[in-house]
């Protein structure tokens, strides 16, 4: 093979671009705790591992109770890397609003993470990231209007014929779909569960990230396939503690890596915590009809 050959071939199976999703932050006011280390230690791999990164996608629960100091906390460790980082764009989880008056929660969290409302949709790269949010604060469950479930389908017919890859991110699972959504282990959360379900079905291009749950990378069903009707699932864990099958708190950090192809979605799941991948959350996704 010429040298032009095999230059052509490795630049057709580099990635068109790569993020990263992360969930659970869990920052608390206190500068030491291992939760606000265990996200700087996750920011400063992020910055050595992936320099051309896109984004960072924030899957929710950025505070542990949406305090103002927490807020300060995030930020003062967020300022610390982010000239060397991409954006970092952001939903929300029940730790964040699931406290206190919805206004004054959802209020401050908008406003402390540079959100505009919610949900929200964005174009990285000629793709569509779609951010799902609760409009009420539950203590653990979030809530979907049945205005954000229209705006929601909407966003999916209009990019459907485009066969791209459409990146959906939501802090709480499906039921029964990915680690810690069964209902046994009892950490779904979608009060729309049904009504969810229904405007996704169909969308086999779309890839719905989640956190809330904590379940380790190499517990069972990191990965959902959504078979054959639903959407792809991925259970993004969290930076600030694990959870495991055996329903019991682990120490530990842990992320996803994601590479966009132009056939696939090649999804990595990252220890932080050792900074190692996690070999058994491989995922490649290929393009329905490719």
């Amino acid at each position: 093979m010429h040298q032009a050959e095999t230059e052509a071939a490795v630049a057709a199976e580099a990635p068109l671009f790569s993020f990263q999703v992360i969930t659970d932050t869990h920052v608390t006011e206190d500068a030491g705790h291992t939760h606000n280390g265990n996200f700087d230690g996750a920011l400063q791999q992020i910055k050595e591992l992936a320099p051309h990164s896109k984004g960072i996608m924030h899957v929710g629960d950025v505070t542990d109770h949406g305090f103002p100091g927490e807020y300060a906390e995030f930020q003062r460790i967020w300022n610390k890397h982010r000239s060397e980082l991409p954006e970092m764009i952001m939903t929300m989880g029940n730790h964040d609003v699931g406290l206190g008056v919805w206004e004054d929660r959802i209020g401050r969290f908008l406003s402390n993470t540079d959100t505009a409302a919610p949900y929200h949709a964005h174009w990285i790269e000629g793709h569509l990231f779609i951010f799902l949010g609760t409009e009420r604060n539950l203590k653990i469950y979030c809530s979907l209007s049945e205005e954000q479930l229209n705006w929601l389908k909407s966003r999916l017919e209009e990019e459907a014929a485009s066969g791209r890859p459409i990146f959906i991110f939501l802090h709480q699972p499906l039921k029964n779909t990915v680690a810690g959504s069964y209902e046994e282990q009892q950490w779904h959360g979608v009060e729309e569960d049904d009504e969810l379900r229904a405007v996704l079905e169909g969308y086999l291009q779309a890839i719905l990230f989640t956190g809330h749950t904590h379940w380790e990378l190499e517990a069972g069903h990191t990965f959902f396939d959504g078979g054959g009707k639903l959407p792809a699932m991925v259970n993004a864990v969290s930076t600030a503690y694990l959870w495991t099958d055996e329903d019991q708190h682990k120490d530990g950090s842990q992320g996803l890596f994601v590479d966009v192809y132009q056939d696939r979605v090649v999804v990595r799941g990252r220890d932080f915590d050792q900074a190692v991948w996690v070999e058994s959350a491989h995922y490649e996704i290929p393009y329905p009809g490719r």
